[in-house]
């Protein structure tokens, strides 16, 4: 089937953009050149499908501990284990590059994110995150507070987010500009409401909401938030306003790739309160950089050194008496290895649990069924030069109110340059029910249709956007977050999941139910821990 151009904004953008795009392009224009860049999905298909090669006698070695995934969680897991002076070990990545969704690329102008791009400053709390971010250089000591103090260059620059409405930037996320009394009596309401979880503690003194999630409340009071969608809380408090409901849209959008009635009360309410330190106070500083979590997934790769396999499919996982087989296969899949491990982590999707580990019980594979998955796209786009300016000047993080993409943010941000070239890279999360429909939707469309959707909702704020893009690449990520549905998690699935199967330990940011750098961080690390308690090898904890 073909179709127009302006069907196929509307398919993306919705009508009213789709009609506005076109006015304003009477004929559609030259797009700049550019690519589809990963995610590699043959493999991923041919396992779906019941591909299972086994190696030749010759290709078999032996390994101390077999780490499936390169993303942040199979990272920090080579990083805990280096750091308690074991290497034998070796990670498997299917891509060329490791990194996962925190990967990065580079131009000649400017290095840029390929998906997360900032973590938020954390508390003494964060034990793991502190320690990362001091073996990186990048505190200056403790606060009154005994929280850390992140040096002032790794912090996100003013001004720091900006949001585009009808023609006009305005500074901040939430839309002040002609709110009604009303709007403001209930933004001031729903305000309240997260500062009172926010100071909220349980009979042990823990927070309702915190990063990483392991170290919060699992009280009653906390879980029954669960049961809900975040809709159904903001009915209950009968918090109607549009511009309100547009930032709780907003946030499950950009931190879950759902809407909130897709979305648990929980995980609603994690997005405003865990980044708050105390009740009225500000959310802590954005850690950020050019090339967003690259930055870290650069420092793994350096404490990690040569025991990364990229390219590397890992097929099959069989458990046996005297060792665990794990069974590779290059990315073209010719070249068959295996590896009998004493210890293997899966820091892969659960999804993908069942279809390599053959032997998992149903129970356990029924486990994994639970949890789904939103697409989301990623463009960057290079501009020759900077974009016009008009009303509020250009921010780190640019919002559109009026579409259904996330906005952009803009690499060069942190390099404090503020004229000449630059990459803007823009994120479209697909929030449909029904995700496997959503992921075919993005993988079936093409990189010039994309490329035409990425610069018709920038040139709705930006008109000069096509005469100054000189490249525009594009990033389909097709399982990029777990969705925190309501139910899920702190439904039994999740906890099931993270319990170890036959010398496997599992570590995923899937398995907080929610997809933060810090997740990841956090169940690699746990996960190497687990191993080095097995082995007596535990000295010191990170958790």
């Amino acid at each position: 089937m073909t179709f127009t151009r302006r069907e196929v904004l509307t398919a993306f953008l919705g009508a009213p953009l789709a009609l506005a795009a076109c006015r304003r392009e009477s004929s559609r224009r030259v797009l700049p050149p550019g690519e589809i860049v990963g995610t590699s999905v043959g493999i991923g298909h041919r396992l779906r499908d019941g591909w299972r090669p086994r190696p030749s006698d010759d290709a078999w070695k032996q390994v101390g501990v077999a780490i499936v995934g390169g993303g942040v969680a199979g990272l920090a897991a080579a990083w805990r284990l280096r750091r308690a002076g074991i290497d034998d070990f070796l990670v498997c990545e299917l891509e060329p590059r490791a990194g996962g969704t925190a990967r990065s690329g580079e131009s000649a102008v400017t290095r840029f994110p390929w998906g997360a791009h900032y973590v938020p400053a954390p508390t003494h709390e964060n034990r793991t995150l502190v320690a990362l971010l001091g073996e990186m250089g990048l505190l200056d000591g403790i606060d009154a507070h005994g929280d850390p103090i992140v040096q002032e260059q790794a912090l996100v620059r003013d001004p720091q987010e900006r949001i585009f409405y009808r023609g006009t930037w305005y500074e901040g996320l939430y839309l002040h500009a002609g709110a009604s009394r009303e709007d403001l009596r209930q933004f001031a309401e729903f305000r309240g409401i997260v500062n009172e979880w926010v100071a909220w503690r349980d009979r042990r003194g823990r927070r309702a909401f915190t990063i990483p999630v392991a170290g919060g409340s699992d009280d009653a009071e906390v879980t029954a938030l669960d049961r809900i969608s975040m809709r159904e809380l903001l009915d209950r408090r009968g918090l109607t306003s549009p511009r309100l409901r547009w930032l709780v849209d907003y946030a499950c959008r950009d931190d879950y790739g759902s809407h909130p009635e897709q979305t648990s009360a929980w995980a609603g309410l994690f997005y405003f309160a865990s980044r708050v330190p105390a009740a009225s106070a500000e959310s802590e500083p954005l850690i950020a950089w050019p090339e967003g979590n690259g930055r870290f997934v650069e420092h793994f790769l350096q404490r990690i050194g040569a025991r990364v396999a990229v390219s590397t499919a890992v097929t099959e996982i069989v458990t046996a008496k005297n060792a665990i087989e794990v069974i590779t296969a290059s990315a073209d899949g010719r070249r068959i290895t295996g590896y009998r491990a004493r210890h293997v982590i899966f820091a892969a999707p659960q999804f993908l649990v069942p279809r390599i580990i053959p032997a998992l019980p149903p129970e356990r594979a029924a486990v994994a069924h639970e949890f789904t998955y939103g697409s989301w796209l990623v463009a960057n786009v290079a501009l020759r030069d900077r974009l016009r300016e008009r009303t509020f000047p250009l921010a780190w993080d640019n919002v559109f109110y009026e579409s259904p993409s996330l906005g952009y943010v803009v690499a060069t941000h942190q390099l404090d340059r503020d004229r000449g070239p630059t990459v803007l890279t823009y994120y479209y999360a697909f929030c449909d029910a029904d995700p496997v429909r959503a992921r075919t939707r993005m993988l079936s469309t093409g990189r010039e249709e994309w490329a035409d959707v990425v610069l018709s909702d920038l040139g709705l704020a930006h008109p000069d956007i096509r005469e100054l893009a000189t490249k525009l690449d594009i990033m389909r990520w097709g399982h990029a977050m777990v969705r925190p549905r309501p139910g899920f998690v702190w439904g039994p699935a999740r906890r099931e999941a993270a319990k170890p199967f036959e010398g496997i330990h599992f570590a995923h940011t899937d398995l907080s139910g929610v997809a933060l750098f810090e997740e990841a961080l956090h169940h690699g690390v746990r996960a190497a821990e687990e191993i080095l308690a097995d082995r007596g090898e535990l000295s010191e904890t990170l958790l």
